[in-house]
């Protein structure tokens, strides 16, 4: 079977037929249901080691996918918790930060954080966002 290809995008067989070389699938989403996170605050029960990472079980939005200022449900240490998405690895609209981890910070039920400190640095843009994020820049250390 002769194949030709050109450049990475389109390989052509012998009998004329074009495909793809790579895949073609819609993209990966942000955050959804069963994605494994991590907690980037001081909160006891997010800096506790256990066996299981936290998952996502529920993202409150319409399409079920989560980006950064989304509140998402975790399940963390066989317990449901509320938490607010703060970064995530798939690239965003342009000039937003990409991180090297899914982060979250443990929320209660009224929006307030449950930790005091937050670890990691924290989007910018959650400033200009709708909704009230004062209590969570408050106890951010740094800002990309």
């Amino acid at each position: 079977m002769a194949l030709k290809c050109i450049g990475t995008v389109l390989c052509e067989l012998a009998s004329g037929a074009q495909y793809r070389a790579f895949s073609v699938s819609a993209a990966a989403a942000a955050i959804q249901k069963m994605t494994r996170v991590r907690v980037v605050d001081n909160s006891a029960l997010g800096n506790t080691p256990y066996h299981r990472p936290p998952r996502v079980i529920h993202v409150y939005t319409k399409n079920g996918v989560g980006k950064v200022g989304d509140r998402v449900l975790l399940a963390i240490k066989g317990q449901k918790k509320k938490a607010l998405i703060v970064g995530h690895k798939m690239p965003g609209p342009t000039m937003t930060p990409r991180f090297d981890s899914n982060n979250v910070v443990l929320i209660e039920d009224n929006g307030n954080p449950t930790g005091t400190r937050i670890k990691v640095p924290i989007p910018t843009h959650l400033r200009k966002m709708e909704g009230d994020y004062s209590k969570l820049l408050a106890i951010a250390q740094k800002f990309v």
